[in-house]
């Protein structure tokens, strides 16, 4: 099998995919094509089918494993596949395992670092929330080492929301040591719960995409609540330092219009919020040059998480 990762413009691929997305559109000209993300372990590939009608051309749908031939292009940029045929895979044809895009991190290997910064926290209410979760839940543990951190934007695959979690973790053990005015304790431990949230906000794999709680409340509430229920099941819980943890939670995105319910007012909230999107965006750029073949300094177009068009530097 060749990857989405080992493409090379130029070449005539016969392979098969798991049909992450399927739309109909209009060019200018009033004709009908077909956008179609095509997806394996290795990443996602924008393809088209500029001739939906033709013999060589199949019904499916999303979600759906197709054989697809076609040949592989550039635009602006970025890699693209021009589909001449597609036909839907037949059960054996296919191994579901290479088709679920993976962390390029040992997921056991990042779990056992999280745990290191979880036996760092001394604070004992906080220690025993975070055990609670991370070393006690074995569904718990189960589900957040297999989760995405988001649909599409960034660490959008299996071990993707351990994977961002630590990155958070790491930047805010960072940040603390950086400045001694931050409590460590509060901030690594909001840095561990602050997506955990997204358990429920989107479904599993394949289909990776939003519930219909995750519709209704978001990852940011949803989380939040979690993480109080379990504050009331240990004695003696303080309030206030409940509270300030809950606030890290739901400030973590900075502003209301990112979907933030409260905007930081705690020194922690606020390290919280640079370390989360620090982490997101340095990884929407690592995914979106994932494709580019090295010393192409084209510009990539506009990308919407960071409000610029982007492109690699040049070597």
């Amino acid at each position: 099998m060749k990857y989405i990762e080992t493409f090379r413009e130029g070449e005539r691929i016969s392979e098969i995919f798991l049909c992450k997305h399927k739309q109909s559109a209009v060019t200018k000209n009033g004709k009908p094509y077909e956008t179609v993300i095509l997806q394996d372990k290795t990443g996602t590939l924008d393809a088209k089918i500029w001739e939906p009608d033709s013999s060589g051309i199949e019904d499916f749908d999303a979600l759906e494993y197709i054989l697809v031939m076609g040949d592989v292009t550039s635009f602006q940029g970025a890699l693209q596949l021009n589909v001449k045929r597609v036909r839907k895979a037949q059960e054996g044809e296919y191994d579901p395992k290479d088709y679920l895009p993976v962390s390029s991190r040992d997921v056991d290997e990042m779990y056992e670092e999280l745990k290191g910064y979880i036996s760092g926290i001394t604070n004992p209410y906080l220690q025993k929330l975070l055990a609670g979760f991370f070393l006690e839940d074995e569904e718990f543990i189960s589900r957040f080492k297999f989760h995405s951190a988001a649909k599409s934007v960034h660490h959008g695959f299996v071990g993707g929301l351990l994977e961002h979690t630590l990155g958070v973790t790491k930047l805010c053990d960072a940040f603390a040591k950086q400045y001694p005015i931050l409590n460590r304790d509060l901030l690594l431990t909001a840095a561990m719960f602050h997506d955990i949230g997204k358990l429920e906000e989107l479904s599993a794999f394949p289909e990776n995409d939003y519930t219909d709680e995750g519709q209704l409340l978001g990852h940011i509430m949803i989380g939040a609540e979690w993480v109080s229920e379990h504050m009331r099941l240990i004695p003696d819980f303080p309030r206030k330092l409940g509270n300030e943890l809950k606030h890290c939670i739901l400030a973590h995105h900075g502003e209301l219009e990112y979907g933030s319910p409260k905007k930081p007012a705690l020194i922690e909230a606020v390290a919280l919020n640079f370390a989360d999107n620090v982490d997101a965006k340095m990884e929407t750029l690592k995914e979106a040059f994932a494709n580019v073949p090295d010393g192409n300094t084209e510009w990539l177009g506009y990308n919407r998480l960071l409000e610029s068009n982007i492109r690699k530097t040049s070597k």
